[in-house]
């Protein structure tokens, strides 16, 4: 089960969507990027937010948006505790309720939207129906109260990595290996290194693992087995899995896929 501190929604009927509590939560989270678009609020204390380019201190009835795949962090500061709301949407069923969607990462602080984002999570976490649920997310996507000031400027466009890119959202197992990627590209494997980080923030090795994580996370869902999870992603092993995955996720494998 997942720490008493941290609870977890989803619905199989309402695949677009999850959501997060966390109260007292003292978990950290490595620079870490995902499929889904994330909408947050600080309930209590202060977060550590960093992104490529940027950072700031969140306070309470803060809220932030992130786009789908950008590398971040967020964590309580040192030797304290805080209490978040996150919400992780499909980005195509966003786009379809909210129009074309900022490719930066926005902050606001509006009471407005901070009591919107939680009357939101109220329902998601209550006993109402899922259309009830389906239609209180899109009410609050389409509204837009979520929408903020750009933290950052939009990532650059680095077309000439694509490939690297493409090859490296390869989850399985047989995906080539980091050398034989920069070979591929006609670099030594410090040269891709290093013009990868400078353009997404992350080097390959990490981006790599997100997307297993971030594929991890739908088979657990499906409630595929730890150990062939591990096994097909290309983990050295369970225990490597388990470490990888706590670190991006804040809980572990198992507790993910039971949520509470």
């Amino acid at each position: 089960m997942p720490p008493a501190s941290a609870r977890l929604w989803r619905d199989p009927r309402l695949p677009f969507a999850e959501s997060r509590r966390a109260t007292d939560s003292r978990a950290c989270y490595r620079p870490h990027s995902h499929s889904t678009w994330s909408i947050g609020v600080v309930d209590r204390g202060r977060s550590d937010f960093s992104c490529p380019g940027a950072g700031r201190i969140l306070e309470p009835g803060t809220l932030i948006s992130i786009p789908a795949w950008l590398p971040h962090a967020c964590n309580p500061l040192p030797g304290r505790t805080w209490g978040y709301q996150m919400l992780y949407l499909d980005p195509g069923w966003m786009r379809h309720w909210a129009g074309a969607l900022p490719t930066e990462v926005q902050v606001c602080r509006n009471v407005r939207a901070y009591a919107g984002f939680r009357r939101l999570n109220d329902c998601l976490f209550s006993n109402r129906a899922p259309d009830v649920k389906a239609a209180a997310l899109a009410a609050f996507v389409s509204e837009g109260l979520w929408r903020g000031e750009p933290l950052a400027g939009p990532p650059p466009t680095t077309p000439d990595l694509e490939p690297a890119r493409r090859w490296l959202a390869e989850p399985s197992a047989e995906a080539p290996s980091i050398p034989a990627l920069a070979a591929r590209l006609g670099l030594s494997r410090y040269q891709l290194t290093r013009r990868f980080q400078d353009a997404t923030g992350m080097t390959p090795h990490a981006f790599r693992l997100d997307r297993r994580v971030d594929r991890a996370r739908s088979l657990l869902r499906a409630g595929a087995p730890l150990s062939q999870v591990a096994q097909d992603l290309g983990f050295a092993d369970q225990s490597h899995f388990q470490r990888v995955f706590k670190e991006r996720v804040a809980m572990t494998p198992g507790a993910y896929r039971r949520p509470r």
